[in-house]
Protein backbone atom coordinates (compact mmCIF):
# COMPACT_ATOMS: atom_id res chain seq x y z
CA UNK A 1 0.00 0.00 0.00
CA UNK A 2 2.57 2.51 0.75
CA UNK A 3 4.51 1.97 -2.21
CA UNK A 4 1.15 2.56 -4.60
CA UNK A 5 0.88 5.66 -2.62
CA UNK A 6 4.45 6.53 -3.35
CA UNK A 7 3.95 5.72 -6.59
CA UNK A 8 0.85 8.26 -6.87
CA UNK A 9 2.76 10.96 -5.22
CA UNK A 10 5.28 10.80 -7.52
CA UNK A 11 3.15 11.69 -10.55
CA UNK A 12 1.72 14.28 -8.58
CA UNK A 13 4.54 15.74 -7.19
CA UNK A 14 6.58 16.10 -10.78
CA UNK A 15 8.55 19.23 -11.98
CA UNK A 16 4.90 19.76 -13.99
CA UNK A 17 3.83 21.07 -10.87
CA UNK A 18 6.87 22.93 -10.26
CA UNK A 19 7.17 24.76 -12.92
CA UNK A 20 3.07 25.25 -13.37
CA UNK A 21 3.74 27.15 -9.53
CA UNK A 22 6.62 29.46 -11.22
CA UNK A 23 4.76 30.11 -14.27
CA UNK A 24 1.61 31.31 -12.31
CA UNK A 25 3.79 33.50 -9.86
CA UNK A 26 5.61 35.17 -12.80
CA UNK A 27 2.58 35.39 -14.82
CA UNK A 28 0.61 37.32 -12.30
CA UNK A 29 3.43 39.24 -10.96
CA UNK A 30 3.46 41.15 -14.83
CA UNK A 31 0.14 41.00 -15.31
CA UNK A 32 -0.24 42.92 -11.61
CA UNK A 33 3.32 45.17 -13.06
CA UNK A 34 4.44 43.63 -9.68
CA UNK A 35 1.55 44.30 -6.64
CA UNK A 36 3.67 42.76 -4.41
CA UNK A 37 6.39 44.83 -4.80
CA UNK A 38 4.62 48.12 -5.44
CA UNK A 39 2.59 47.81 -2.27
CA UNK A 40 5.35 47.17 0.49
CA UNK A 41 4.49 49.97 2.46
CA UNK A 42 0.61 49.65 2.57
CA UNK A 43 0.78 45.74 3.24
CA UNK A 44 2.39 46.79 6.46
CA UNK A 45 -0.07 49.78 7.09
CA UNK A 46 -2.68 47.49 6.30
CA UNK A 47 -2.11 44.57 8.64
CA UNK A 48 -3.23 47.35 11.36
CA UNK A 49 -6.65 48.18 9.85
CA UNK A 50 -9.68 48.14 12.18
CA UNK A 51 -12.89 47.59 10.09
CA UNK A 52 -14.83 44.74 12.34
CA UNK A 53 -18.93 44.64 12.84
CA UNK A 54 -18.71 41.61 14.63
CA UNK A 55 -19.05 39.39 12.17
CA UNK A 56 -16.16 38.61 10.32
CA UNK A 57 -12.00 39.08 11.91
CA UNK A 58 -9.69 41.72 11.53
CA UNK A 59 -7.03 42.11 8.90
CA UNK A 60 -4.57 41.10 11.29
CA UNK A 61 -5.99 38.54 12.88
CA UNK A 62 -6.89 36.85 9.25
CA UNK A 63 -2.83 37.71 8.59
CA UNK A 64 -2.50 35.48 11.54
CA UNK A 65 -4.74 32.67 10.22
CA UNK A 66 -3.08 32.82 7.04
CA UNK A 67 0.09 32.69 8.76
CA UNK A 68 -0.50 29.98 10.91
CA UNK A 69 -1.18 27.50 7.92
CA UNK A 70 1.50 29.25 6.09
CA UNK A 71 4.34 28.49 8.71
CA UNK A 72 4.69 24.72 9.49
CA UNK A 73 6.74 22.09 9.56
CA UNK A 74 7.90 22.74 5.73
CA UNK A 75 9.47 25.77 7.43
CA UNK A 76 12.01 23.54 9.41
CA UNK A 77 12.01 20.05 8.09
CA UNK A 78 10.97 21.18 4.76
CA UNK A 79 13.98 23.38 3.90
CA UNK A 80 16.43 21.23 5.45
CA UNK A 81 15.10 18.94 2.62
CA UNK A 82 15.38 21.17 -0.06
CA UNK A 83 18.83 21.76 0.59
CA UNK A 84 19.68 17.95 1.12
CA UNK A 85 18.11 17.06 -2.14
CA UNK A 86 19.11 20.72 -4.29
CA UNK A 87 22.27 21.63 -2.60
CA UNK A 88 22.20 25.82 -0.97
CA UNK A 89 21.37 26.88 -3.97
CA UNK A 90 17.94 25.49 -3.76
CA UNK A 91 17.33 28.41 -0.83
CA UNK A 92 18.08 31.29 -3.90
CA UNK A 93 15.35 29.51 -5.97
CA UNK A 94 13.19 29.00 -3.05
CA UNK A 95 13.28 33.03 -1.66
CA UNK A 96 12.72 33.49 -5.61
CA UNK A 97 9.56 31.74 -5.61
CA UNK A 98 8.36 33.70 -2.23
CA UNK A 99 8.84 36.37 -3.96
CA UNK A 100 6.84 35.62 -7.24
CA UNK A 101 4.44 33.51 -4.78
CA UNK A 102 2.99 37.56 -3.32
CA UNK A 103 1.24 38.01 -6.77
CA UNK A 104 -0.10 34.49 -6.88
CA UNK A 105 -1.43 35.68 -2.74
CA UNK A 106 -2.83 38.40 -4.05
CA UNK A 107 -4.97 37.43 -6.95
CA UNK A 108 -6.45 34.10 -5.01
CA UNK A 109 -6.93 36.23 -1.76
CA UNK A 110 -8.71 39.02 -4.12
CA UNK A 111 -10.77 36.45 -5.81
CA UNK A 112 -11.93 34.82 -1.79
CA UNK A 113 -13.06 38.54 -1.28
CA UNK A 114 -14.95 38.80 -3.69
CA UNK A 115 -17.22 36.02 -4.03
CA UNK A 116 -17.56 35.70 -0.23
CA UNK A 117 -20.79 35.46 1.53
CA UNK A 118 -22.35 35.34 5.28
CA UNK A 119 -23.10 32.17 6.31
CA UNK A 120 -23.32 30.67 10.32
CA UNK A 121 -23.17 34.30 11.17
CA UNK A 122 -19.67 34.16 10.16
CA UNK A 123 -17.73 35.32 6.59
CA UNK A 124 -17.22 32.26 4.73
CA UNK A 125 -15.44 32.27 0.91
CA UNK A 126 -12.09 30.20 -0.59
CA UNK A 127 -12.32 28.93 -3.61
CA UNK A 128 -15.09 26.59 -4.32
CA UNK A 129 -17.12 29.96 -3.60
CA UNK A 130 -14.80 31.61 -6.35
CA UNK A 131 -15.31 28.88 -8.64
CA UNK A 132 -18.99 28.60 -8.59
CA UNK A 133 -19.31 32.27 -8.68
CA UNK A 134 -16.67 33.54 -11.02
CA UNK A 135 -16.29 30.67 -13.30
CA UNK A 136 -20.05 29.92 -12.75
CA UNK A 137 -18.90 25.80 -13.03
CA UNK A 138 -20.62 24.57 -9.69
CA UNK A 139 -20.04 20.75 -10.62
CA UNK A 140 -16.30 22.11 -10.33
CA UNK A 141 -17.03 24.01 -7.45
CA UNK A 142 -18.29 20.89 -5.67
CA UNK A 143 -15.41 18.67 -6.35
CA UNK A 144 -13.09 21.12 -5.11
CA UNK A 145 -14.60 21.49 -2.11
CA UNK A 146 -14.87 17.83 -1.35
CA UNK A 147 -10.97 17.15 -2.64
CA UNK A 148 -10.11 20.04 -0.27
CA UNK A 149 -12.19 18.92 3.12
CA UNK A 150 -10.69 15.42 2.40
CA UNK A 151 -7.17 16.46 2.56
CA UNK A 152 -7.02 18.97 5.34
CA UNK A 153 -9.46 16.98 6.97
CA UNK A 154 -8.59 13.81 6.70
CA UNK A 155 -4.84 13.25 4.88
CA UNK A 156 -2.73 16.47 5.45
CA UNK A 157 -3.49 16.92 9.28
CA UNK A 158 -1.33 13.50 9.94
CA UNK A 159 2.04 15.69 8.63
CA UNK A 160 2.32 17.95 11.27
CA UNK A 161 1.07 15.68 14.39
CA UNK A 162 3.67 13.35 13.23
CA UNK A 163 6.64 15.93 13.29
CA UNK A 164 5.43 16.96 16.42
CA UNK A 165 5.61 13.72 17.51
CA UNK A 166 9.44 13.30 16.05
CA UNK A 167 10.52 15.78 17.13
CA UNK A 168 9.09 15.22 20.71
CA UNK A 169 10.24 11.81 20.78
CA UNK A 170 14.13 13.14 19.87
CA UNK A 171 14.40 16.23 22.40
CA UNK A 172 12.17 14.72 25.36
CA UNK A 173 12.23 11.02 24.96
CA UNK A 174 8.27 10.95 25.18
CA UNK A 175 6.41 8.08 23.68
CA UNK A 176 4.39 9.06 20.48
CA UNK A 177 1.08 8.08 22.30
CA UNK A 178 1.49 10.60 25.09
CA UNK A 179 2.05 13.52 22.26
CA UNK A 180 -0.35 12.34 20.47
CA UNK A 181 -2.43 13.44 23.55
CA UNK A 182 -0.27 16.45 24.14
CA UNK A 183 -1.47 17.57 20.82
CA UNK A 184 -5.16 17.26 20.31
CA UNK A 185 -6.55 18.14 23.60
CA UNK A 186 -6.12 21.63 23.65
CA UNK A 187 -6.53 21.30 19.58
CA UNK A 188 -10.43 20.21 20.56
CA UNK A 189 -10.80 23.24 23.35
CA UNK A 190 -9.77 25.63 20.24
CA UNK A 191 -11.63 24.20 17.30
CA UNK A 192 -15.06 23.87 19.24
CA UNK A 193 -14.76 27.30 20.20
CA UNK A 194 -15.21 28.00 16.33
CA UNK A 195 -13.59 30.74 14.64
CA UNK A 196 -13.21 33.77 16.43
CA UNK A 197 -11.53 31.64 19.25
CA UNK A 198 -9.40 30.52 16.25
CA UNK A 199 -8.31 34.26 15.14
CA UNK A 200 -7.80 35.35 19.01
CA UNK A 201 -5.30 32.25 19.59
CA UNK A 202 -3.41 32.73 16.15
CA UNK A 203 -3.26 36.44 16.66
CA UNK A 204 -1.48 35.81 19.91
CA UNK A 205 0.50 33.00 19.05
CA UNK A 206 1.56 33.60 15.87
CA UNK A 207 3.89 36.31 15.70
CA UNK A 208 5.47 35.68 19.19
CA UNK A 209 6.53 32.07 17.66
CA UNK A 210 7.98 33.58 14.22
CA UNK A 211 9.78 36.45 16.34
CA UNK A 212 11.69 34.38 18.61
CA UNK A 213 12.45 31.44 16.07
CA UNK A 214 14.38 34.50 13.45
CA UNK A 215 15.54 36.06 16.59
CA UNK A 216 17.24 32.43 17.57
CA UNK A 217 18.67 32.62 13.66
CA UNK A 218 20.28 35.80 14.21
CA UNK A 219 21.95 34.27 17.44
CA UNK A 220 23.24 31.51 15.37
CA UNK A 221 24.16 33.89 12.64
CA UNK A 222 25.82 36.53 15.10
CA UNK A 223 28.00 33.11 16.30
CA UNK A 224 29.47 32.49 12.74
CA UNK A 225 29.55 35.89 11.57
CA UNK A 226 32.68 34.78 9.42
CA UNK A 227 31.10 32.73 7.91
CA UNK A 228 28.05 34.63 6.00
CA UNK A 229 30.15 35.90 2.98
CA UNK A 230 30.87 32.59 2.21
CA UNK A 231 27.38 30.97 2.58
CA UNK A 232 26.06 33.94 0.63
CA UNK A 233 28.28 33.52 -2.20
CA UNK A 234 27.71 29.94 -2.36
CA UNK A 235 23.54 29.92 -2.12
CA UNK A 236 24.77 31.96 -5.49
CA UNK A 237 26.94 30.11 -7.50
CA UNK A 238 24.87 27.09 -6.49
CA UNK A 239 21.83 28.42 -8.44
CA UNK A 240 23.61 29.34 -11.63
CA UNK A 241 25.75 26.48 -12.17
CA UNK A 242 28.92 28.36 -10.89
CA UNK A 243 29.93 25.76 -8.18
CA UNK A 244 32.53 22.90 -8.38
CA UNK A 245 30.56 20.69 -6.14
CA UNK A 246 26.75 21.84 -6.97
CA UNK A 247 27.28 22.60 -10.14
CA UNK A 248 25.93 19.66 -12.15
CA UNK A 249 23.11 20.01 -9.58
CA UNK A 250 20.79 23.03 -10.50
CA UNK A 251 17.89 21.65 -12.30
CA UNK A 252 17.53 19.76 -8.86
CA UNK A 253 18.08 23.28 -6.99
CA UNK A 254 15.42 24.93 -8.92
CA UNK A 255 12.72 22.02 -8.49
CA UNK A 256 13.27 21.49 -4.88
CA UNK A 257 13.71 25.07 -3.84
CA UNK A 258 10.06 26.04 -5.62
CA UNK A 259 8.55 22.99 -4.54
CA UNK A 260 9.63 23.90 -1.03
CA UNK A 261 8.37 27.38 -1.31
CA UNK A 262 5.63 26.23 -2.36
CA UNK A 263 4.58 23.69 0.11
CA UNK A 264 5.56 25.92 3.00
CA UNK A 265 3.87 29.65 1.49
CA UNK A 266 1.58 27.44 -0.04
CA UNK A 267 1.09 30.71 -2.12
CA UNK A 268 -1.74 29.92 -5.19
CA UNK A 269 -2.24 26.63 -3.87
CA UNK A 270 -5.96 28.06 -2.20
CA UNK A 271 -5.02 27.19 1.57
CA UNK A 272 -5.37 31.08 2.29
CA UNK A 273 -8.24 31.75 0.43
CA UNK A 274 -10.51 30.51 3.34
CA UNK A 275 -8.59 33.06 6.13
CA UNK A 276 -8.73 35.77 3.42
CA UNK A 277 -12.63 35.91 3.26
CA UNK A 278 -13.28 35.82 7.11
CA UNK A 279 -11.92 39.52 7.02
CA UNK A 280 -13.40 42.66 7.39
CA UNK A 281 -12.36 45.02 4.88
CA UNK A 282 -14.07 47.80 2.76
CA UNK A 283 -12.12 46.39 -0.70
CA UNK A 284 -10.90 43.71 -1.50
CA UNK A 285 -7.19 44.25 -2.58
CA UNK A 286 -6.66 45.47 0.76
CA UNK A 287 -6.67 41.88 2.53
CA UNK A 288 -4.70 40.68 -0.45
CA UNK A 289 -1.63 42.85 -0.48
CA UNK A 290 -2.00 41.31 3.95
CA UNK A 291 -1.92 38.23 2.42
CA UNK A 292 1.00 38.65 -0.02
CA UNK A 293 2.87 40.00 2.66
CA UNK A 294 2.62 36.95 4.58
CA UNK A 295 4.50 34.75 2.13
CA UNK A 296 6.87 37.07 2.86
CA UNK A 297 7.53 36.61 6.04
CA UNK A 298 6.84 32.54 5.57
CA UNK A 299 9.22 32.61 2.88
CA UNK A 300 11.56 35.35 2.52
CA UNK A 301 12.02 35.31 6.64
CA UNK A 302 11.29 32.36 8.52
CA UNK A 303 12.54 29.74 5.51
CA UNK A 304 15.52 31.57 5.19
CA UNK A 305 16.33 31.81 8.44
CA UNK A 306 16.14 27.93 8.89
CA UNK A 307 18.50 28.00 5.64
CA UNK A 308 20.62 30.12 6.93
CA UNK A 309 20.85 28.81 10.50
CA UNK A 310 21.76 25.28 8.64
CA UNK A 311 24.42 26.39 6.06
CA UNK A 312 26.17 28.58 8.18
CA UNK A 313 26.87 26.12 10.98
CA UNK A 314 27.74 23.32 8.09
CA UNK A 315 25.00 21.11 9.57
CA UNK A 316 23.69 19.86 6.20
CA UNK A 317 24.18 16.66 3.73
CA UNK A 318 23.63 17.06 -0.17
CA UNK A 319 23.10 14.20 -2.01
CA UNK A 320 23.10 14.06 -6.29
CA UNK A 321 20.44 12.68 -7.51
CA UNK A 322 21.68 9.04 -7.93
CA UNK A 323 22.57 8.84 -4.28
CA UNK A 324 25.98 9.60 -4.02
CA UNK A 325 27.01 12.37 -1.63
CA UNK A 326 28.44 15.23 -2.57
CA UNK A 327 28.81 16.56 1.03
CA UNK A 328 28.24 14.29 4.05
CA UNK A 329 29.05 16.88 7.25
CA UNK A 330 26.45 14.56 9.16
CA UNK A 331 27.43 11.12 8.47
CA UNK A 332 24.00 8.95 8.78
CA UNK A 333 21.44 11.60 9.87
CA UNK A 334 18.41 11.92 7.97
CA UNK A 335 17.29 15.40 6.31
CA UNK A 336 14.91 16.92 8.25
CA UNK A 337 14.58 18.45 11.52
CA UNK A 338 18.02 16.83 12.70
CA UNK A 339 19.87 19.32 10.39
CA UNK A 340 18.36 22.29 12.53
CA UNK A 341 18.56 20.87 15.66
CA UNK A 342 21.89 20.09 15.29
CA UNK A 343 22.19 23.75 13.68
CA UNK A 344 21.21 25.48 16.77
CA UNK A 345 23.18 23.33 19.04
CA UNK A 346 26.19 24.76 17.84
CA UNK A 347 25.63 28.19 19.85
CA UNK A 348 22.83 26.52 22.68
CA UNK A 349 24.07 23.38 23.05
CA UNK A 350 21.52 20.69 24.68
CA UNK A 351 18.95 23.55 24.37
CA UNK A 352 19.05 22.98 20.49
CA UNK A 353 16.86 19.39 20.19
CA UNK A 354 14.36 21.26 22.63
CA UNK A 355 14.46 24.89 20.78
CA UNK A 356 13.28 23.34 17.69
CA UNK A 357 11.19 20.61 19.28
CA UNK A 358 8.68 23.80 21.29
CA UNK A 359 9.53 25.37 17.35
CA UNK A 360 7.54 22.23 15.62
CA UNK A 361 5.18 21.80 18.07
CA UNK A 362 3.61 26.15 17.95
CA UNK A 363 4.18 26.01 14.51
CA UNK A 364 2.38 22.87 13.44
CA UNK A 365 0.21 22.75 16.14
CA UNK A 366 -1.06 26.34 14.90
CA UNK A 367 -1.25 24.98 11.08
CA UNK A 368 -3.35 21.95 12.32
CA UNK A 369 -5.73 24.92 13.56
CA UNK A 370 -5.54 26.39 10.43
CA UNK A 371 -6.28 22.93 8.54
CA UNK A 372 -9.47 22.64 10.31
CA UNK A 373 -11.37 26.21 9.90
CA UNK A 374 -10.49 25.30 5.70
CA UNK A 375 -12.01 21.55 6.31
CA UNK A 376 -15.19 23.30 8.28
CA UNK A 377 -15.62 26.14 5.69
CA UNK A 378 -16.08 23.35 2.36
CA UNK A 379 -18.25 21.54 4.63
CA UNK A 380 -20.25 24.53 5.03
CA UNK A 381 -20.31 25.26 1.34
CA UNK A 382 -21.13 21.84 0.83
CA UNK A 383 -23.99 21.74 3.37
CA UNK A 384 -24.77 25.58 2.43
CA UNK A 385 -28.52 25.54 4.15
CA UNK A 386 -26.98 24.17 7.56
CA UNK A 387 -29.14 21.01 6.88
CA UNK A 388 -27.51 18.60 8.83
CA UNK A 389 -25.54 20.91 11.31
CA UNK A 390 -23.69 17.55 12.83
CA UNK A 391 -21.68 16.94 10.03
CA UNK A 392 -19.15 19.69 11.70
CA UNK A 393 -19.64 17.95 15.01
CA UNK A 394 -18.64 14.89 13.08
CA UNK A 395 -15.70 16.58 11.61
CA UNK A 396 -13.96 17.79 14.59
CA UNK A 397 -14.29 13.86 15.85
CA UNK A 398 -12.23 13.22 12.78
CA UNK A 399 -10.23 15.76 12.76
CA UNK A 400 -8.97 14.70 16.29
CA UNK A 401 -8.89 11.28 15.66
CA UNK A 402 -6.68 11.80 12.25
CA UNK A 403 -4.25 13.93 14.27
CA UNK A 404 -3.69 11.38 16.78
CA UNK A 405 -3.20 8.47 14.29
CA UNK A 406 -0.83 10.96 12.83
CA UNK A 407 1.14 11.26 16.04
CA UNK A 408 1.26 7.42 15.95
CA UNK A 409 1.97 6.53 12.26
CA UNK A 410 5.16 6.00 10.29
CA UNK A 411 6.21 9.54 8.94
CA UNK A 412 6.57 8.52 5.22
CA UNK A 413 2.95 7.00 5.16
CA UNK A 414 1.64 10.09 6.98
CA UNK A 415 4.22 12.97 4.30
CA UNK A 416 2.74 10.71 1.29
CA UNK A 417 -0.99 11.03 2.50
CA UNK A 418 -0.18 14.73 2.94
CA UNK A 419 1.47 14.84 -0.44
CA UNK A 420 -1.52 13.78 -2.34
CA UNK A 421 -4.36 16.00 -0.69
CA UNK A 422 -2.25 19.22 -1.03
CA UNK A 423 -1.10 18.50 -4.65
CA UNK A 424 -4.40 17.73 -6.20
CA UNK A 425 -5.55 21.28 -4.21
CA UNK A 426 -2.18 23.10 -6.06
CA UNK A 427 -3.46 22.03 -9.67
CA UNK A 428 -6.91 22.68 -9.28
CA UNK A 429 -6.97 26.36 -7.67
CA UNK A 430 -3.78 27.26 -10.15
CA UNK A 431 -6.35 26.35 -12.67
CA UNK A 432 -9.03 28.07 -11.52
CA UNK A 433 -7.32 31.65 -10.57
CA UNK A 434 -5.48 31.60 -13.78
CA UNK A 435 -9.14 31.24 -15.66
CA UNK A 436 -10.43 34.17 -12.82
CA UNK A 437 -7.63 36.47 -13.40
CA UNK A 438 -9.04 39.02 -15.18
CA UNK A 439 -11.54 39.21 -12.13
CA UNK A 440 -8.43 40.20 -9.94
CA UNK A 441 -7.16 42.74 -12.15
CA UNK A 442 -10.54 44.39 -12.25
CA UNK A 443 -10.06 45.12 -8.82
CA UNK A 444 -6.83 45.50 -8.35
CA UNK A 445 -7.48 48.42 -11.05
CA UNK A 446 -10.10 49.86 -9.13
CA UNK A 447 -8.10 49.73 -6.25
CA UNK A 448 -5.18 51.85 -7.80
CA UNK A 449 -7.45 54.61 -9.35
CA UNK A 450 -9.26 55.00 -5.36
CA UNK A 451 -5.65 55.12 -4.13
CA UNK A 452 -4.53 57.53 -6.41
CA UNK A 453 -7.13 60.01 -5.58
CA UNK A 454 -6.22 59.77 -2.19
CA UNK A 455 -9.90 57.83 -1.14
CA UNK A 456 -9.74 54.91 1.08
CA UNK A 457 -10.99 52.37 -1.50
CA UNK A 458 -14.75 51.06 -1.16
CA UNK A 459 -15.45 48.63 -3.44
CA UNK A 460 -18.89 48.66 -5.38
CA UNK A 461 -18.56 45.54 -7.93
CA UNK A 462 -21.12 47.11 -10.17
CA UNK A 463 -18.37 49.75 -11.00
CA UNK A 464 -16.34 47.28 -12.10
CA UNK A 465 -18.22 45.17 -13.67
CA UNK A 466 -18.39 42.28 -11.68
CA UNK A 467 -21.45 40.16 -11.04
CA UNK A 468 -22.14 37.51 -8.26
CA UNK A 469 -20.43 39.27 -5.88
CA UNK A 470 -23.88 39.78 -3.86
CA UNK A 471 -22.19 40.78 -0.40
CA UNK A 472 -20.19 43.45 -1.97
CA UNK A 473 -23.04 45.20 -3.53
CA UNK A 474 -24.91 45.39 -0.26
CA UNK A 475 -21.84 46.70 1.47
CA UNK A 476 -20.95 49.37 -0.90
CA UNK A 477 -24.42 50.87 -0.39
CA UNK A 478 -24.25 51.66 2.97
CA UNK A 479 -20.55 53.15 2.74
CA UNK A 480 -21.13 55.13 -0.06
CA UNK A 481 -18.42 57.86 -0.17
Amino acid sequence: MEGFINTIVGYIWSDALVYLALAVGIYFTVATRGVQFRYLKEMIRLLFDKNNSGQGVSSFQAFCMALSGRIGVGNIAGVATAIAAGGPGAVFWMIVMGLLGGASAFIESTLAQVYKESADKQYRGGSPYYIEKGLKMKPFAIFVAAVICLSYGVLVPGVQANTISDSFSTAFGLSPAITGLIVIMPLAFIIFGGIKRIARFADKVVPLMAIFYILMMAVVLVANISAIPSMIALIVKSAFDMDAVFGGIVGTAVSWGVRRAVFSNVAGAGEATFSSAAAEVSHPAKQELVQSFSVYVDTVLVCTATALMILSTGMYNVADPDGTMLVENMPNVAAGTAFTQAAISTVFLDFGPAFVAIAIFLFAWTCLLAYYYIAETTLVYLDNKLRYPYFKTILKIVFLIICYVGSVQSTGMMWALGDIGFGAMCYLNFIAIVLLGKIAFKVLKDYDAQMKKGLNPVFDPRKVGIDNADFWVGYSDKHKQ
